[in-house]
């Protein structure tokens, strides 16, 4: 629909990704966009390191669409208690749910804790309703109180400027493909079997 309105690119929001996410594999998504598009892609979800970002470029996107690990930089406009609960926590403390808004998305388990609800009894949402209260039992708002959060936070440990990262993420980049490349010539030619 977005190319039929005009857009020139697509921002796939892929699954793990933070705050509204999407429910299918990058794997999946990249696939399928490609079989029709082949205007640019920014890929979304789960990217915090110079691996995911070539490993989406690898899938087919020509640039990688890095967002939750931006709110942990020293510039983000963000409580110091959301950069602090990011660096804290890891993929397996993502939880996906329409309760919040009434459209599934990625948030901090922490952060539904702390609002007083149990993240793995969260009752489903009417997704005909938009709902930017908590759909709990208290008063706690997505985004200012539960916190919208990707899965691919686990790489990160510290809160640095967005400068630090930004070189972080091209190091990375470039020792991942230097290390792929090596990977190439030493298994081309080679036949792998499944034992």
């Amino acid at each position: 629909k977005a190319i039929e309105k005009g857009a020139d690119g697509l921002i796939p929001v892929a699954a793990g990704a933070g705050g509204h996410a999407g429910g299918l594999s990058p794997f999946a998504l990249m696939q399928e966009l490609r079989q029709w598009f082949d205007g640019p892609i920014a890929l979304s979800g789960s990217i915090a390191c110079g691996r995911s970002i070539l490993a989406a470029q690898a899938m087919g996107a020509d640039l990688a669409y890095v967002g939750s690990a931006f709110i942990a930089t020293k510039e983000a406009n963000a409580v110091q208690g959301y950069k602090d609960m990011i660096v804290e926590s890891s993929g397996e403390d993502i939880v996906y749910s329409n309760l919040f808004t009434g459209v599934h998305g990625n948030y901090l388990r922490p952060s539904i804790e702390r609002a007083g609800l149990d993240p793995n009894n969260l009752p489903e949402a009417d997704p005909s309703k938009m709902n930017f209260g908590s759909g709990g039992n208290t008063e706690a708002k997505a985004w200012k109180d539960i916190w919208g959060c990707g899965q691919g936070i686990g790489v990160l440990k510290d809160i640095p400027s967005a400068g630090e990262f930004v070189d972080r993420l091209a190091a990375e980049y470039e020792a991942a493909k230097a290390e792929l490349a090596a990977k190439t010539a030493l298994t081309s030619g080679r036949r792998l079997e499944t034992v």
